[in-house]
């Protein structure tokens, strides 16, 4: 993808995060306001097209109910603990 020049006015406040960032993460402020872009881009994009068809989707075997997401949410969240509290030691 060829880079094409624009200019944009932005606040002082935003202009110091981006120079904070990228001097942090070691790229260029130009990369940073790029990478924002795009990100902000694509986050806003309409799709013509669904994401999967319906030949690309499966079956959960069933109805997920609210308590099937909560467990599978707690589940996670305790294994993630176990995890992290591992690392602690």
């Amino acid at each position: 993808m060829g880079l094409k020049r624009t200019n944009v006015y932005a606040d002082e406040q935003d202009l110091a995060l981006i120079k904070e960032t990228a001097a942090r993460r070691g790229i260029s402020e130009a990369e940073i306001i790029r990478e924002g872009i795009h990100r902000i881009a694509l986050s806003t994009r309409v799709w013509d097209e669904p994401f999967v068809t319906d030949e690309e989707t499966f079956d959960l075997g069933g109805l997920i109910t609210r308590d099937d997401v909560r467990a599978a949410v707690t589940g996670g969240y305790e294994a993630r603990e176990r995890r992290n509290g591992d690392r602690a030691k």
